[in-house]
């Protein structure tokens, strides 16, 4: 188990002792001390439906930065795709630019050689 699947049900655990300890010292009569629990009962499952609501909310939030994370990567790996075909290109054409200078300066030194 991880630390906080620990840590929850040590928390858990021990506030169930504790009521069943409180239950046993109480010096109320038993009506009242079920009313009280039955309160408390009702607050802590309404708390716990929050928090459930929250942590739900967050994991739709968590999964939409995700989706968008996600889509910006691919636009930024789509754009240096076209950046470095680019860049091949303008080497080609540097390259056939050379490539021509080389030969009309080799076909222009024959020809003064004639």
């Amino acid at each position: 188990m991880s630390k906080s699947k620990d840590f929850t049900l040590g928390l858990i655990s021990g506030a169930l002792v504790g009521s069943v300890v409180a239950l046993l010292y109480a010096p109320d009569k038993g009506s009242n001390t079920r009313d009280v629990i039955s309160y408390r009962l009702s607050s802590y499952l309404d708390e716990l439906t929050h928090l459930i609501d929250q942590l739900s909310e967050e994991k739709e939030a968590i999964s939409e930065a995700k989706r968008q994370g996600d889509l910006v990567v691919e636009d930024a790996r789509h754009r240096a795709e076209d950046l470095i075909r680019e860049a091949e290109d303008l080497l080609d054409t540097i390259d056939d630019t050379k490539g021509g200078k080389e030969n009309n300066s080799t076909q222009h030194n024959a020809d003064k050689s004639s």
